[in-house]
């Protein structure tokens, strides 16, 4: 079964980003699809810190400590690149200003659920960020996360047990295993990158995955 690195899921999503658009990359695996990003398309990259036309990664020894994205990551900035208020920024996401956020997830319910902020544990130090915000703020929801857990469980599911960011706002998953669209309460295959058929990927996630 063929599986995806991380860097090769995040140039997987990054091939569909569609030109002109603005994108939020959240914290973690997602920050990675900024270096794939098509140099022949226009694509704004936002942070909720309040940047937007963000580049990709600095090279080592030319980061700049006050050029950060939320994740506390050193960035590059574009031509034509600009710098606000946080408040200013919220406002952005908010007002459905944002084509494109790309998010982890710690589940995803066939119905687009969303749960990546807390996984429910007492031990466990919640973390929702911008999260909220983005899940509902933006045009189109993607999340980029391995198909299963370390334990084999999937992290796809029919309904989320951990508690939610977001309701019904995820558009399109992207795994190290597959791509899925969430339709209408279905799990439809977009690209099977593992090889392995739907037969398989559909015993893996435990539900039924149709085709477009």
């Amino acid at each position: 079964m063929n599986r995806l690195t991380r860097d090769q899921m995040a140039a997987r999503v990054a091939q569909d980003i569609p030109e002109g658009s603005v994108v939020n990359l959240g914290i973690g695996l997602p920050t990675k699809v900024a270096n794939y990003l098509p140099a022949d398309r226009e694509i704004m990259l936002h942070s909720e810190n309040g940047v937007i036309g963000m580049g990709p990664a600095p090279e080592a020894g030319a980061e700049d400590p006050d050029l950060i994205n939320a994740g506390k990551q050193p960035v590059t900035l574009l031509p034509g690149g600009a710098f606000f208020h946080h408040a200013d920024s919220f406002g952005m996401m908010r007002g459905g200003h944002l084509d494109v956020c790309v998010l982890g997830a710690f589940q995803v319910s066939r119905t687009g659920d969303l749960a990546n902020w807390h996984t429910g544990a007492a031990d466990a130090i919640p973390a929702v960020g911008g999260a909220m915000d983005l899940a509902i703020g933006a045009k189109s929801v993607y999340v980029l996360m391995e198909l299963l857990t370390r334990d084999g469980h999937s992290k796809l599911v029919e309904q989320c047990s951990y508690p939610l960011t977001g309701v019904g706002c995820v558009t399109r998953v992207y795994t190290d295993l597959a791509v899925f669209d969430l339709k209408d309460g279905q799990i439809v295959l977009v690209d099977d990158v593992s090889k392995a058929g739907i037969a398989e990927l559909s015993r893996l996630v435990g539900m039924e995955i149709v085709t477009a």
